[in-house]
């Protein structure tokens, strides 16, 4: 990583304090590793998978959206308007447009806040599949030293789906939630006094509710799961990451993983990776968990599968397909935890699965993995379509830059799926229940 000095910005210098803070974040967001502590995340010595351009060019920015106002635009004005610093799309494993802002580049990492805890999941599906993690066993049976906390009698996948009743209030505009007591113990700075870190503020924690009853959005879940990935595994998420996620997909560039100054990685929001590696993930999110390679198995290609050439031929899997499968399939418990929760305010017929958000689109359900300030991967296997979005937005919540957004990378899949713009996707029925919620819009959701 370059280590060039923190610029002024209004006379103000970046620095680890202000790094989310607009208009600080606009750099700050490129330059993590420079301000503050990270590991490495290698990409590994294996061949890059390639992003190979599609035929033509698609004139994506004059798309036409409906924003969330009521009033026309283009998805170039969406991007222009919401503060961002990099998009990219895919279709069909194809580069199909790819754009940075003056400060970004193709090979420098951007911070990607939430969307890090899907890629924690994808460690945890990788773990439950080598039969070294076990979705039923209690959170305590790795880290006793949650035992006294309200995460005692919490299973694993309570806290991969943030079903467990742990008290944790996710509110960034509120200075006393817990989600900025969590910021205060892993933003410990020299002359702080005693450090106190990240798992040390996990074991404070109480329980409000039974475990698995609810569903609802909060960070402590992931950086509970990232925990007992490193207990299971014993090993840290930094190689985690590299070696079950990040080198077999074929990442072009290693990231970097934030942790809290005492060694512990912030697995809920600490990763930073380059717009076209987050692609990478999106596109073997898409292809169900793998990578395809050519001349394998008969030089057969499974429909729809990337290509990553390793000289082996045939396909390497990443993440379990079950994992996505059981994600992506929505059943009437999901629906309805989510549809009492917040988060149905944001996303009306949507669910939480795995570490992964879901939501109905124009051109059928949509995987997302989101983080604060704009932070967006939305993959459609209606449209085969990846968008990235990366952003510094001046809040870290904007309901409307959200919905503007979606609206665009929905428009864009159809566009380029040559689907009719004018023609929307009808709620479905899902065991009974309403797609659309059978609850009044709760408060924003928080992501």
């Amino acid at each position: 990583m370059s280590q060039e000095p923190a610029p002024e910005v209004q006379g103000t210098p970046v620095t680890a304090r202000n790094w989310q803070d607009p208009p600080f974040n606009r750099w700050a967001f490129w330059h993590v590793g420079d301000i503050l502590p990270t590991y490495q995340v290698p990409r590994g010595d294996g061949q890059v998978r390639p992003l190979p351009a599609a035929a033509g060019r698609a004139d994506l920015p004059a798309v036409p959206v409906t924003r969330t106002d009521g009033t026309p635009g283009t998805v170039g004005e969406v991007l222009d308007d919401t503060y961002t610093d990099a998009y990219l799309v895919l279709q069909d494993g194809e580069l199909v447009t790819e754009w940075y802002g003056p400060l970004g580049a193709g090979d420098r990492p951007h911070a990607l806040m939430s969307v890090s805890k899907s890629v924690v999941g994808c460690v945890a599906a990788v773990l439950i599949d080598r039969g070294q993690l076990d979705p039923d066993a209690e959170v305590t049976a790795y880290v006793p030293e949650l035992s006294g906390s309200g995460y005692a009698g919490a299973l694993v996948r309570h806290v991969y789906d943030m079903r467990s009743g742990v008290r944790f209030l996710e509110e960034y505009a509120n200075p006393d939630s817990d989600i900025r007591r969590l910021d205060e113990w892993v933003g410990w700075f020299p002359g702080d006094g005693e450090p106190r870190g990240l798992y040390r503020f996990l074991a404070t924690l109480q329980a409000e509710a039974p475990h698995g009853e609810r569903f609802l959005y909060r960070s402590a879940e992931s950086d509970v799961l990232g925990w007992v990935c490193e207990r299971a595994a014993g090993r840290p998420m930094a190689e985690l990451i590299s070696e079950l996620i990040w080198a077999p997909m074929g990442a072009e560039h290693d990231a970097i993983l934030l942790h809290d100054g005492l060694g512990t990685a912030v697995h809920d929001g600490g990763l930073c990776a380059t717009a076209r590696d987050v692609a990478r993930f999106g596109q073997m999110l898409l292809d169900g968990g793998q990578v395809s390679v050519p001349g394998g198995l008969g030089g057969v290609v499974p429909p729809g599968a990337s290509s990553v050439p390793d000289g082996a031929g045939g396909v390497r899997r990443v993440v379990p397909p079950q994992w996505l499968r059981r994600a992506w399939a929505v059943d009437s418990d999901v629906r309805s935890v989510f549809a009492a929760s917040p988060a149905e305010w944001a996303f009306p017929g949507g669910w939480y699965r795995h570490q992964f958000w879901f939501r109905p689109g124009d051109n059928g359900d949509v995987l997302l993995c989101l983080g604060i300030y704009g932070q967006m991967l939305h993959v459609s296997r209606r449209t085969n379509t990846v968008c990235v979005k990366l952003s510094s937005w001046p809040d870290a919540q904007n309901p409307a830059y959200l919905e503007d957004t979606l609206r665009a990378f929905d428009a864009v899949g159809g566009f380029l799926a040559g689907r009719d713009p004018g023609r929307h996707r009808l709620a479905g029925v899902v065991s009974g229940l309403s797609r659309s919620g059978d609850t009044m819009p709760p408060r924003p959701t928080v992501v």
